[in-house]
């Protein structure tokens, strides 16, 4: 039997997935890998990882190597929470000027670059940085922030008085296309589960279990939050209100309409097809 090496983002957002595993109360007998989304997309796609919850745009970008596990997603109908665009003046004035994006993330600064071209109509020069508002903000007119840092910055702008404007990519994407977002799936190397499709089997079910567990005891996963950022437990229970973990065929149209877009901008070079494990190909 393959022993499942299982990639775990290290965010609040993965918690409601993750939560009966950290807590033995499902049976998962592999080993957890903890990491950045960016992380775990490079481990995954250099072999170091067998499942892993992928960034959807890297998912379109690498349709050969992985396979999409059914019923499972990262993903927001309109407000998001945790993806955020920090900007020193109007999403519509940023025409010419400079974000930091972060580097600890691949779709929100694609989504960021579909909006600003398409929504917004608007260019500006993206440079990588660490995920730190204070020193993005200072060296540029703008900041993209994702996950526990976003949620993090947004609470200090809010109770230092920051003079900045905070616009929810999530939000904005269901004001431009009414459709929802996806910002990751889970996927499985395509040679790890040929080779092991009954293990595979076995994880998808494991996950989905584990999901629905998490969902029904909110509580224990609001109080193992606010231990671990400090965050107000009226954010976190706003904060997992708003989340959404399906992947049913309303969510994958959704995501087709992403990689629409991100054709559109010439981020990706084809278009692309969802392949789901455990359906006809």
């Amino acid at each position: 039997m393959a022993i499942i090496r299982l990639g775990q983002v290290d965010y609040l957002n993965c918690l409601p997935v993750y939560h009966a595993l950290e807590e033995g109360l499902v049976d998962f007998r592999g080993s957890l890998v903890k990491g950045s989304p960016a992380c775990l997309n490079r481990l995954f796609l250099e072999g170091g990882l067998d499942v892993t919850p992928l960034s959807s745009i890297e998912y379109a970008r690498n349709t050969e190597q992985c396979l999409i596990l059914p019923g499972i997603s990262i993903s927001a109908d309109g407000r998001v929470a945790s993806i955020l665009l920090f900007s020193r003046c109007p999403v519509t004035e940023l025409e010419g000027k400079s974000i930091a994006v972060t580097t600890s993330s691949a779709t929100s600064v694609v989504l960021l670059r579909v909006l600003l071209e398409h929504y917004y109509q608007v260019q500006a020069e993206f440079r990588p940085h660490d995920p730190d508002l204070k020193k993005m903000i200072q060296e540029g007119d703008g900041a993209l922030l994702i996950g526990d840092d976003a949620m993090l910055a947004h609470r200090m702008v809010l109770e230092e008085g920051w003079d900045l404007a905070v616009t929810d990519l999530g939000e904005v994407w269901k004001q431009f296309t009414g459709e929802r977002m996806v910002y990751a799936v889970w996927a499985v190397r395509e040679d790890f589960a040929r080779k092991n499709p009954s293990e595979v089997d076995n994880l998808a079910r494991l996950l989905t279990a584990s999901k629905d567990l998490g969902l029904f005891d909110l509580k224990s996963i609001i109080r193992k939050s606010n231990r671990r950022t400090g965050l107000p437990v009226p954010v976190l229970e706003d904060y997992f209100q708003t989340i959404r973990y399906d992947f049913d065929q309303h969510y994958r149209r959704s995501l087709t309409v992403f990689y629409d877009y991100a054709y559109k901008s010439g981020v990706i070079e084809n278009r692309v097809r969802l392949r789901i494990w455990g359906e006809t190909e």
